[in-house]
């Protein structure tokens, strides 16, 4: 194998770490086109030995790109740098979310209070618990009784309990 074919497969080794490096460091894209630069300097000269050996360059190059991008794309995230540049999911409390169905099956006739205006949604609070809850019937002021009437997957449909009730 003569000398330039090695100088080509180096030009290759080094189109795929500035490919990896593109990745970690913000060149603004010139590091992208040093390593097209090494990409075509590999291509002309293996096109310059043989075209058997200039297609396989090119069949090379077209397996070796995606793969170098997903790999490193797969260690970025792994690494010291990727952690810090990179944001962390939001850690929820335990209660924190919509409560599920059968829990919310269990108000079914509770009586609450309005704590947000229901226009026509808004917050209330049965036995302590805080329920996003939709109006019957339009506007209901904060500090209004309310009873739950509906219960249909995670929507508490609640309806304003009158003075005359009470």
């Amino acid at each position: 194998m003569a000398w330039w074919l090695l100088f080509a497969i180096f030009l290759y080794f080094v189109c795929a770490a500035l490919i990896i490096a593109e990745i970690f460091v913000p060149s603004g894209g010139l590091i992208s086109i040093c390593a097209l630069c090494c990409l075509i300097g590999g291509l002309m000269i293996f096109f310059r030995h043989s075209r058997f050996a200039g297609w396989m360059g090119v069949v090379v190059a077209v397996i070796m790109i995606p793969s170098v991008l997903i790999v490193a794309y797969k260690m970025f995230p792994k690494t010291r740098f990727g952690r810090a540049v990179t944001l962390t999911p939001p850690q929820r409390q335990q209660g924190d979310a919509i409560p599920d169905t059968p829990e919310l099956k269990k108000l079914l006739g509770a009586a609450g209070q309005v704590i947000t205006p229901l226009r026509p949604v808004g917050m209330c609070v049965f036995s302590g618990q805080r329920v996003e809850c939709v109006a019957e019937s339009g506007y209901v002021d904060k500090g209004k009784k309310v009873k739950v009437i509906n219960v249909e997957s995670t929507q508490v449909t609640v309806r304003l309990i009158e003075e005359t009730e009470t």
